[in-house]
């Protein structure tokens, strides 16, 4: 399909030519596997808008999350913003758009790919994305409880930037008691890479609530952890 884009941004979107876009999406989805490296190859090879400025795909993406049957569209509009993410001139509008798509988060697998566009806005507008953090860490939505945690550190190796041990933990006693399998294995995911940035005090940390960590959050949390640590932690649970 030959890109109907001028180089005229229009500020109204055609709605119909976005509804054929989205077409052109889920038949390419449809030809390849469903595994995620496939989908992950499909969306390198491009559509026929991907030429266009980063705003004008971003409605379009926008369009195709908003209007999206399954989670696979869902992923390739991630795919977009992640590809992204070293421009620092557009973490702000990835960071929004992620936001506004986690209220129609509904699986883990989502939440966690967000988390990954998150954790980066944290590192560069800390104050605005920690206070929107806050706001998930109570919300009756269980993946925006996980999602408060999760990208506080995401994977602690894909980031250059932490925010202060206090800060961190300040968000993690109230899912202790969280009733969520999913938000359990969040949590126990922020203590193992809380460990990992801050050894001492994350390991202090974790032996001062170790008691009312769930069974999932401490057999992730403690992952990484040496056999002598791992095994002080669960001579203290056993007692």
């Amino acid at each position: 399909m030959k890109s109907t884009f001028s180089s005229i941004v229009k500020p109204e979107p055609v709605s119909h030519t976005y509804k054929a876009y989205a077409q052109e999406v889920s038949a390419a989805i449809a030809s390849v596997s469903q595994v995620i490296p496939a989908q992950r190859t499909l969306h390198r090879s491009g559509f026929s808008f991907s030429g266009a400025p980063f705003h004008e795909q971003l409605h379009i993406w926008k369009h195709i999350w908003n209007t999206a049957s399954g989670w696979r569209p869902r992923i390739h509009a991630f795919f977009f913003l992640e590809k992204h993410l070293k421009r620092a001139d557009l973490i702000h509008d990835i960071w929004q758009t992620s936001c506004s798509w986690q209220n129609d988060v509904c699986d883990w697998g989502l939440c966690d790919a967000l988390a990954k566009l998150n954790t980066k806005a944290l590192e560069v507008f800390p104050d605005e994305v920690y206070r929107q953090l806050c706001e998930w860490n109570t919300s009756a939505d269980l993946f925006k409880r996980r999602q408060s945690v999760v990208s506080l550190l995401y994977f602690s190796r894909t980031k250059k930037v932490f925010l202060p041990f206090e800060q961190l933990t300040a968000l993690m006693p109230s899912l202790l008691p969280d009733k969520e399998y999913y938000v359990q294995k969040g949590l126990g995911w922020a203590l193992r890479e809380l460990h990992t940035v801050y050894p001492e005090t994350g390991s202090a940390y974790i032996r001062s609530i170790v008691r009312g960590l769930q069974p999932i959050a401490f057999t992730i949390a403690i992952e990484k952890m040496s056999v002598a640590e791992k095994d002080n932690l669960k001579t203290i649970r056993r007692k």
